[in-house]
């Protein structure tokens, strides 16, 4: 089987937005149309995050989620603004097949248990953001509070595994939007350190990066700006690779 190669969509506000470094929010279209023109290049999984939900601190847009649930025909994960058992219940009633945590579970591992109890490991995905200090040190970065956080990384990721989190979406946040290739030590180093499937984010220009964070260790790889933004202008344009075009990606023993 082919890795998987997954977009993931920003949302703030109700629309589709791009960031550089979690920073200069750019507002890129409808994520509604972006997700009919993902329907039409037939990706396989889809990611959606609502960044204005989490770093507000409100509650998921039911209704918003209803209208993706109901236009999106591929699985597809959503995370921001979850917060409690009632919520996740909801979004899974409507049709969501995984949930991504992050600032609901930064210091309690319990809302990870119930949902693995109910729904099972694989709707678990731990949304989990690195931002290097000022010593080029990789440390866990609250979106929320936009601080870094003085934990230790792998002891933190091994707390939520051990919960029942079933996948992890490792963000690099130095490299959101900057098209400047994966942090591949980062993802060697996490990788190789959980029993889950790893998705890299942040980073990606081509199908060679995908390559190169699959040969790290990632399990799957994931993009924002590569699919969105195409040319020296960084015009919006979902740009989507041909589904025979996944076949150049290297054979990872």
């Amino acid at each position: 089987m082919k890795p998987r190669v997954i977009p993931v969509l920003s949302l703030k506000n109700g629309g589709l937005v791009k960031t550089r470094r979690y920073q200069d929010s750019k507002y890129v279209g409808d994520p509604t149309n972006a997700i009919r023109i993902f329907n039409e290049k037939e990706v396989d999984e889809l990611v959606v995050l609502d960044i204005g939900a989490s770093s507000a601190g409100t509650t998921p847009d039911l209704d918003v989620v209803r209208l993706f649930a109901e236009e999106c025909f591929m699985p597809l994960t959503y995370g921001g603004g979850i917060q409690n058992m009632q919520q996740v219940e909801r979004i899974f009633d409507l049709g969501i097949e995984k949930v991504s945590l992050q600032s609901a579970v930064l210091n309690d591992t319990r809302l990870i248990q119930d949902i693995a109890r109910v729904y099972g490991q694989q709707s678990v995905v731990l949304g989990v953001d690195i931002k290097k200090n000022w010593l080029k040190q990789p440390k866990l970065y609250s979106s929320q509070s936009g601080k870094l956080l003085n934990r230790p990384i792998y002891d933190y990721l091994a707390e939520r595994v051990d919960a029942g989190v079933g996948e992890v979406l490792l963000s690099a946040v130095d490299h959101d939007g900057m098209m400047d290739g994966y942090d591949l030590d980062l993802i060697h180093s996490v990788a190789s350190r959980l029993p889950v499937p790893v998705v890299a984010l942040g980073g990606a220009r081509s199908m060679d990066d995908f390559n190169l964070a699959l040969k790290a260790g990632a399990s799957a790889v994931a993009a924002g700006a590569m699919f969105v933004f195409k040319g020296p202008h960084r015009a919006v344009l979902i740009n989507y690779p041909k589904r025979a075009e996944f076949d150049s990606l290297d054979d990872i023993e």
